[in-house]
């Protein structure tokens, strides 16, 4: 098999990933993908029933194949992995890129299975501190009602659930990505990324064994839109410290919920909490979401 697909970046929802899309796809021999989904979900033979769901999947158009192209890749019936490869080497190509990746952050669930489907891809962990990740979380309004329906416990507290939601996402990646073989696995902090933009690209390029262009800390430039109310994604702002601030925006009896369910993950990774010792009612909270949470594995699409 080839180069392709060369990376993966992943992390929980809502951690700045689409970010780190943009600095990595900003680079002039990368190109990622948006969002595939259906690599896990579709994997097996190649069959004309899998190529028929591959078209269906809602996500396939990004990939910008037409159907006669798919059915040429798939005429000297190669492997899932190799027609994966394939789809992602047209990609590159139609960009003027050899290298090519994805950005799908629930594929921090699917670690394991991507390293059985192409041994060399390369996994760039992006882990933020999950309380400003429960603050994007509960005012995801556009998921909203899927959350709801995929965590019944999210209405009895959606803090607490979204720290249960984060710290699974997080401590399942950070483990499966360090069983794999040296070489292949890198966490990136959001924190360090936008302190430190090219530093962190810098780094990144080392692992990802190319030269860095500070293309990748320009990614906005012709981008940037100056449209009232859009977010900061939407806009297509530079890199841009402080957008959400959990020390500011998350009511005290938040960060005392957030800490009592995910508290120990928070100092796995070296976050500073800021309630080490929560109340005997936000433990027992948590304890009683936690039991009803889920765990392994998350309902399908989380």
């Amino acid at each position: 098999m080839g180069l392709n697909p060369y990376l993966f970046i992943v992390g929980c929802p809502r951690s700045g990933t689409t970010l780190l899309r943009r600095m990595v796809d900003a680079h002039p021999e990368i190109a990622i993908t948006r969002e595939t989904h259906w690599i896990p979900e579709l994997a097996g033979d190649v069959t004309p029933e899998l190529l028929d769901a591959l078209v269906a999947h809602r996500k396939f158009p990004k990939l910008e194949i037409e159907r006669r192209e798919l059915d040429a890749l798939a005429a000297d019936g190669p492997t899932y992995a190799e027609l994966v490869a394939a789809l992602f080497d047209r990609y590159g190509a139609a960009r003027g890129k050899r290298l090519v990746g994805d950005k799908t952050p629930n594929y921090v669930r699917k670690i394991p299975l991507l390293h059985e489907l192409f041994p060399s891809t390369r996994i760039v962990h992006l882990v933020r501190d999950g309380r400003d990740v429960a603050l994007s979380a509960v005012g995801w309004d556009r998921k909203l009602d899927d959350l709801r329906e995929r965590f019944p416990i999210w209405d009895d507290s959606p803090v607490a659930t979204a720290a249960l939601w984060w710290r699974w996402h997080v401590l399942l990646g950070r483990r499966d990505g360090r069983d794999l073989p040296v070489g292949l696995y890198h966490e990136l902090r959001y924190e360090s990324l936008v302190e430190s933009p090219e530093r962190e690209c810098r780094d990144l390029c080392r692992f990802r064994d190319v030269e860095y262009d500070d293309g990748m800390v320009r990614f906005h430039e012709g981008r940037t839109r100056d449209e009232p109310g859009l977010s900061a994604k939407r806009a297509w702002l530079p890199v841009t410290a402080g957008l959400r601030q959990w020390r500011e925006e998350m009511r005290a009896e938040d960060v005392e919920a957030f800490e009592a369910a995910a508290g120990d993950a928070l100092e796995e990774l070296g976050y500073d909490r800021a309630v080490p010792d929560p109340g005997e009612a936000a433990r027992r909270q948590a304890a009683a979401l936690t039991s009803a949470f889920p765990g392994s594995p998350l309902p399908a699409g989380w």
